[in-house]
Protein backbone atom coordinates (compact mmCIF):
# COMPACT_ATOMS: atom_id res chain seq x y z
CA UNK A 1 0.00 0.00 0.00
CA UNK A 2 1.01 3.40 -1.00
CA UNK A 3 2.37 5.57 1.92
CA UNK A 4 2.60 9.08 1.81
CA UNK A 5 4.68 11.87 3.05
CA UNK A 6 3.21 15.08 4.80
CA UNK A 7 2.61 18.33 2.26
CA UNK A 8 3.00 20.45 4.78
CA UNK A 9 7.26 19.50 4.81
CA UNK A 10 9.57 22.34 3.27
CA UNK A 11 10.50 19.44 0.77
CA UNK A 12 7.04 18.16 -0.20
CA UNK A 13 5.29 22.04 -0.63
CA UNK A 14 7.69 23.23 -2.62
CA UNK A 15 7.56 19.98 -5.04
CA UNK A 16 3.82 20.24 -5.18
CA UNK A 17 3.25 24.29 -5.90
CA UNK A 18 6.77 25.50 -6.54
CA UNK A 19 7.56 23.04 -9.54
CA UNK A 20 3.53 22.63 -10.45
CA UNK A 21 2.59 26.02 -11.76
CA UNK A 22 -1.37 24.55 -12.44
CA UNK A 23 -1.29 23.24 -8.94
CA UNK A 24 -0.28 26.81 -7.68
CA UNK A 25 -2.74 28.77 -9.47
CA UNK A 26 -5.13 26.44 -8.18
CA UNK A 27 -4.16 26.61 -4.66
CA UNK A 28 -4.28 30.55 -5.00
CA UNK A 29 -7.20 30.72 -6.76
CA UNK A 30 -9.35 28.92 -4.23
CA UNK A 31 -7.85 30.48 -1.16
CA UNK A 32 -7.61 34.45 -2.07
CA UNK A 33 -10.21 36.62 -2.51
CA UNK A 34 -9.24 37.81 -6.29
CA UNK A 35 -11.46 39.99 -8.30
CA UNK A 36 -9.98 37.96 -11.39
CA UNK A 37 -8.70 34.81 -11.46
CA UNK A 38 -5.03 33.68 -12.48
CA UNK A 39 -4.63 32.12 -15.43
CA UNK A 40 -0.76 31.72 -15.77
CA UNK A 41 2.02 32.48 -13.65
CA UNK A 42 5.83 32.67 -13.63
CA UNK A 43 7.93 31.94 -10.59
CA UNK A 44 10.12 34.31 -9.13
CA UNK A 45 13.04 33.62 -6.67
CA UNK A 46 11.96 33.25 -3.12
CA UNK A 47 14.37 34.61 -1.09
CA UNK A 48 13.56 38.10 0.11
CA UNK A 49 15.50 38.55 3.16
CA UNK A 50 19.20 38.09 3.89
CA UNK A 51 20.05 34.39 5.28
CA UNK A 52 19.91 33.96 9.47
CA UNK A 53 19.75 31.35 11.36
CA UNK A 54 16.27 29.84 12.07
CA UNK A 55 16.11 29.31 7.78
CA UNK A 56 12.09 28.88 8.29
CA UNK A 57 12.06 32.47 9.53
CA UNK A 58 14.25 34.47 6.37
CA UNK A 59 12.91 31.63 2.98
CA UNK A 60 9.43 32.82 1.37
CA UNK A 61 8.46 28.94 0.34
CA UNK A 62 7.05 30.07 -3.49
CA UNK A 63 6.83 33.06 -4.97
CA UNK A 64 4.67 33.85 -8.65
CA UNK A 65 3.49 36.33 -10.41
CA UNK A 66 0.92 36.54 -13.00
CA UNK A 67 -0.25 37.37 -16.37
CA UNK A 68 -1.27 41.03 -15.14
CA UNK A 69 1.81 41.56 -13.01
CA UNK A 70 0.17 40.57 -9.80
CA UNK A 71 2.51 38.89 -7.39
CA UNK A 72 1.56 36.27 -4.96
CA UNK A 73 4.05 34.82 -1.95
CA UNK A 74 2.52 31.57 -0.39
CA UNK A 75 4.35 30.25 2.87
CA UNK A 76 3.75 27.30 5.04
CA UNK A 77 4.90 28.20 9.05
CA UNK A 78 4.65 25.08 10.79
CA UNK A 79 4.85 27.30 14.66
CA UNK A 80 3.25 30.56 15.93
CA UNK A 81 5.80 33.42 16.53
CA UNK A 82 4.50 36.81 17.48
CA UNK A 83 7.14 37.91 14.74
CA UNK A 84 5.63 36.07 11.99
CA UNK A 85 2.47 38.61 10.79
CA UNK A 86 5.88 41.43 10.92
CA UNK A 87 7.94 39.22 8.64
CA UNK A 88 5.01 38.76 6.29
CA UNK A 89 4.27 42.64 6.10
CA UNK A 90 7.97 42.89 5.31
CA UNK A 91 8.49 40.31 2.35
CA UNK A 92 5.37 41.08 0.98
CA UNK A 93 6.13 45.15 1.24
CA UNK A 94 9.75 44.48 -0.15
CA UNK A 95 8.11 42.60 -2.83
CA UNK A 96 5.60 45.67 -4.18
CA UNK A 97 8.54 48.03 -3.78
CA UNK A 98 11.04 46.17 -5.78
CA UNK A 99 8.60 46.32 -8.77
CA UNK A 100 9.77 49.79 -9.70
CA UNK A 101 13.06 50.78 -10.66
CA UNK A 102 13.75 54.31 -10.10
CA UNK A 103 11.70 57.41 -11.62
CA UNK A 104 9.40 54.84 -13.21
CA UNK A 105 5.56 55.82 -12.54
CA UNK A 106 4.28 54.55 -9.75
CA UNK A 107 0.67 53.58 -11.84
CA UNK A 108 2.88 50.31 -12.79
CA UNK A 109 2.76 48.93 -9.22
CA UNK A 110 0.70 45.68 -9.51
CA UNK A 111 -1.09 44.17 -5.93
CA UNK A 112 0.92 42.21 -3.84
CA UNK A 113 -0.95 39.01 -2.48
CA UNK A 114 0.74 36.97 0.69
CA UNK A 115 -1.03 33.67 1.47
CA UNK A 116 0.34 32.04 5.08
CA UNK A 117 -0.97 28.94 6.20
CA UNK A 118 -0.18 28.27 9.65
CA UNK A 119 -0.31 25.25 11.66
CA UNK A 120 -0.71 26.44 15.19
CA UNK A 121 -3.83 28.36 16.42
CA UNK A 122 -3.07 31.95 17.61
CA UNK A 123 -6.62 33.59 16.95
CA UNK A 124 -7.90 32.13 20.37
CA UNK A 125 -10.61 34.55 21.11
CA UNK A 126 -12.12 33.16 17.75
CA UNK A 127 -11.90 29.53 17.89
CA UNK A 128 -14.71 29.60 14.72
CA UNK A 129 -12.66 31.58 12.53
CA UNK A 130 -9.54 29.59 10.45
CA UNK A 131 -9.90 32.22 7.59
CA UNK A 132 -7.99 35.64 8.04
CA UNK A 133 -8.49 38.36 5.78
CA UNK A 134 -6.36 41.65 5.84
CA UNK A 135 -6.31 44.98 3.61
CA UNK A 136 -5.58 48.36 3.68
CA UNK A 137 -8.88 50.67 4.52
CA UNK A 138 -10.33 53.82 5.92
CA UNK A 139 -10.94 52.91 9.12
CA UNK A 140 -14.62 54.88 9.53
CA UNK A 141 -15.44 53.81 5.85
CA UNK A 142 -14.05 49.95 5.04
CA UNK A 143 -15.12 50.14 2.15
CA UNK A 144 -12.31 52.43 0.92
CA UNK A 145 -9.18 50.87 0.42
CA UNK A 146 -5.77 51.40 -0.50
CA UNK A 147 -4.78 48.77 -3.10
CA UNK A 148 -1.44 47.09 -2.97
CA UNK A 149 -1.01 44.80 -0.51
CA UNK A 150 -3.60 41.66 0.51
CA UNK A 151 -2.99 39.35 3.06
CA UNK A 152 -4.73 36.25 4.29
CA UNK A 153 -3.91 33.86 7.34
CA UNK A 154 -4.98 30.09 7.46
CA UNK A 155 -4.79 28.81 11.06
CA UNK A 156 -5.00 24.81 9.86
CA UNK A 157 -5.57 23.27 13.35
CA UNK A 158 -9.31 25.40 12.73
CA UNK A 159 -10.16 23.86 9.91
CA UNK A 160 -13.47 21.63 9.77
CA UNK A 161 -14.80 20.25 6.04
CA UNK A 162 -18.17 20.14 5.34
CA UNK A 163 -18.92 23.74 5.93
CA UNK A 164 -21.69 24.69 2.72
CA UNK A 165 -20.55 28.05 2.42
CA UNK A 166 -17.04 26.79 1.49
CA UNK A 167 -16.24 26.41 -1.91
CA UNK A 168 -15.26 22.60 -3.24
CA UNK A 169 -11.64 23.34 -4.18
CA UNK A 170 -10.99 25.41 -1.25
CA UNK A 171 -12.04 22.65 0.97
CA UNK A 172 -10.42 19.79 -1.14
CA UNK A 173 -6.99 21.79 -0.81
CA UNK A 174 -7.67 22.40 2.79
CA UNK A 175 -8.66 18.86 3.43
CA UNK A 176 -5.39 18.13 1.50
CA UNK A 177 -3.06 19.79 3.77
CA UNK A 178 -4.66 18.69 7.08
CA UNK A 179 -5.63 15.62 7.13
CA UNK A 180 -2.32 14.05 4.95
CA UNK A 181 -0.03 13.07 7.01
CA UNK A 182 3.69 11.69 7.63
CA UNK A 183 3.08 7.94 6.63
CA UNK A 184 -0.32 7.86 5.64
CA UNK A 185 -1.62 5.42 3.93
CA UNK A 186 -5.42 5.78 2.71
CA UNK A 187 -6.74 9.13 1.59
CA UNK A 188 -10.13 10.43 1.28
CA UNK A 189 -12.04 9.49 -1.89
CA UNK A 190 -13.10 13.37 -2.54
CA UNK A 191 -9.03 14.06 -2.55
CA UNK A 192 -8.42 11.18 -5.22
CA UNK A 193 -11.92 12.30 -7.32
CA UNK A 194 -10.58 15.46 -8.05
CA UNK A 195 -8.13 16.27 -10.70
CA UNK A 196 -5.40 18.68 -9.16
CA UNK A 197 -5.28 16.98 -5.59
CA UNK A 198 -5.00 13.45 -7.20
CA UNK A 199 -2.43 14.62 -8.61
CA UNK A 200 -1.01 16.52 -5.71
CA UNK A 201 -1.25 13.41 -4.03
CA UNK A 202 1.19 11.56 -6.22
CA UNK A 203 4.26 13.59 -5.55
CA UNK A 204 3.48 12.54 -1.76
CA UNK A 205 4.38 9.42 -2.82
CA UNK A 206 7.27 8.00 -0.54
CA UNK A 207 8.55 5.95 -3.41
CA UNK A 208 8.74 9.08 -5.89
CA UNK A 209 11.50 10.68 -3.46
CA UNK A 210 15.25 9.63 -3.01
CA UNK A 211 17.56 8.65 0.07
CA UNK A 212 19.27 12.12 0.05
CA UNK A 213 15.30 13.43 -0.23
CA UNK A 214 14.48 11.51 2.70
CA UNK A 215 17.00 12.61 4.64
CA UNK A 216 16.44 16.42 3.81
CA UNK A 217 12.44 15.36 4.57
CA UNK A 218 13.65 13.69 7.99
CA UNK A 219 15.81 16.68 9.12
CA UNK A 220 13.13 19.50 8.46
CA UNK A 221 10.91 17.69 10.72
CA UNK A 222 14.17 17.98 13.07
CA UNK A 223 15.00 21.52 12.74
CA UNK A 224 11.39 22.25 13.61
CA UNK A 225 11.04 20.27 16.32
CA UNK A 226 14.38 22.02 17.84
CA UNK A 227 13.12 25.54 17.04
CA UNK A 228 9.49 24.70 18.68
CA UNK A 229 11.92 23.26 21.98
CA UNK A 230 13.93 26.54 21.98
CA UNK A 231 10.96 28.60 21.83
CA UNK A 232 9.23 26.84 24.23
CA UNK A 233 12.12 26.83 26.45
CA UNK A 234 12.71 30.60 25.55
CA UNK A 235 8.95 31.23 26.55
CA UNK A 236 9.19 29.63 30.10
CA UNK A 237 12.41 31.06 30.83
CA UNK A 238 10.38 34.74 29.92
CA UNK A 239 7.48 33.39 32.12
CA UNK A 240 9.75 32.11 35.30
CA UNK A 241 11.90 35.87 34.86
CA UNK A 242 8.63 37.71 34.96
CA UNK A 243 7.52 35.54 38.05
CA UNK A 244 10.61 36.90 39.48
CA UNK A 245 10.75 40.25 38.83
CA UNK A 246 7.07 40.43 39.15
CA UNK A 247 7.61 38.90 42.81
CA UNK A 248 10.29 41.57 43.32
CA UNK A 249 8.45 44.46 42.11
CA UNK A 250 5.37 43.26 44.13
CA UNK A 251 7.67 43.12 47.14
CA UNK A 252 8.90 46.24 46.24
CA UNK A 253 5.74 48.08 46.21
CA UNK A 254 4.19 46.32 49.07
CA UNK A 255 7.95 47.99 50.98
CA UNK A 256 6.68 51.62 49.11
CA UNK A 257 2.84 51.01 50.26
CA UNK A 258 3.99 50.62 53.65
CA UNK A 259 6.25 53.19 54.15
CA UNK A 260 3.76 55.81 52.79
CA UNK A 261 1.35 53.95 55.67
CA UNK A 262 3.79 54.59 58.31
CA UNK A 263 4.33 58.37 57.00
CA UNK A 264 0.55 58.89 57.01
CA UNK A 265 0.24 57.38 60.24
CA UNK A 266 3.56 59.55 61.90
CA UNK A 267 1.68 62.68 60.26
CA UNK A 268 -2.03 61.88 61.54
CA UNK A 269 -0.62 61.40 65.44
CA UNK A 270 1.47 64.71 65.02
CA UNK A 271 -1.87 66.57 63.81
CA UNK A 272 -3.60 64.80 66.72
CA UNK A 273 -0.84 65.94 69.13
CA UNK A 274 -0.98 69.22 67.77
CA UNK A 275 -4.77 69.32 68.62
CA UNK A 276 -4.35 68.01 71.92
CA UNK A 277 -2.04 70.65 73.05
CA UNK A 278 -4.06 73.37 71.44
CA UNK A 279 -7.63 72.00 73.29
CA UNK A 280 -5.56 71.89 76.51
CA UNK A 281 -4.27 75.47 75.86
CA UNK A 282 -7.88 76.32 75.10
CA UNK A 283 -9.27 74.75 78.48
CA UNK A 284 -6.33 76.54 80.34
CA UNK A 285 -7.47 79.92 79.03
CA UNK A 286 -11.32 79.28 79.74
CA UNK A 287 -9.89 78.00 82.98
CA UNK A 288 -8.21 81.14 83.93
CA UNK A 289 -10.97 83.53 82.84
CA UNK A 290 -13.64 81.58 84.66
CA UNK A 291 -11.39 82.14 88.20
CA UNK A 292 -10.88 85.90 86.87
CA UNK A 293 -14.96 86.36 87.06
CA UNK A 294 -15.63 84.20 90.03
CA UNK A 295 -12.75 86.26 91.79
CA UNK A 296 -14.92 89.82 90.37
CA UNK A 297 -17.99 88.25 91.77
CA UNK A 298 -16.62 87.94 95.19
CA UNK A 299 -15.66 91.10 95.50
CA UNK A 300 -19.00 92.75 93.88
Amino acid sequence: MTRYLDPKNDLTFKRIFGEHKHLCMSLLNSMLPLDNPIVSIEYLPAELTPEIPEKKNSIVDVRCTDQVGRQFIVEMQMYWTDSFTSRVLFNASKAYVKQLDRGRNYELLQPVYALAFVNEIFETEKPNEYYHHYKVVNIKDTGKQIKGLEFVFIELPKFKPGNKGEKKLHELWLRFLTEIKDATREVPEELMQDIDTREALRYLEEGAYTDAEMYLYDKYWDVISTEKTLLSGKQREGLAKGLVEGRAEGLAEGKAERIALETALEKKDAELEKEKAERQALEAKIAALENLMSKDRETS
